[in-house]
């Protein structure tokens, strides 16, 4: 991935469940608020992490909206692999 957050590739967000996601998302956005904090307020050194936090929450979406719709699969956890 160029840009982003190395931890939130497409590829391990899909094997990520959906408490991750939606825990991944609440920190990105709060991640985000303190940049454009930072950045109205003329702290903010680096620009481009603004445009990484961006992608970051959209790559999550995308795997929240692929699992909604069928697309994919949440990981099986490890309480429904031994019922099996």
């Amino acid at each position: 991935m160029a840009v982003g957050t190395k931890g939130l590739a497409p590829e391990q967000l899909r094997d990520f469940d959906d408490a991750r996601l939606v825990e991944e998302l609440r920190k990105a956005k709060e991640e985000l608020f303190n940049l454009r904090f930072q950045s109205a307020t003329g702290q903010l050194e680096n620009n481009s992490r603004l445009r990484a936090v961006k992608r970051d929450i959209a790559r999550i979406y995308t795997t929240m909206r692929e699992r909604e719709l069928g697309i994919t699969e949440a990981p099986a956890t490890q309480e429904t692999e031994g019922a099996k």
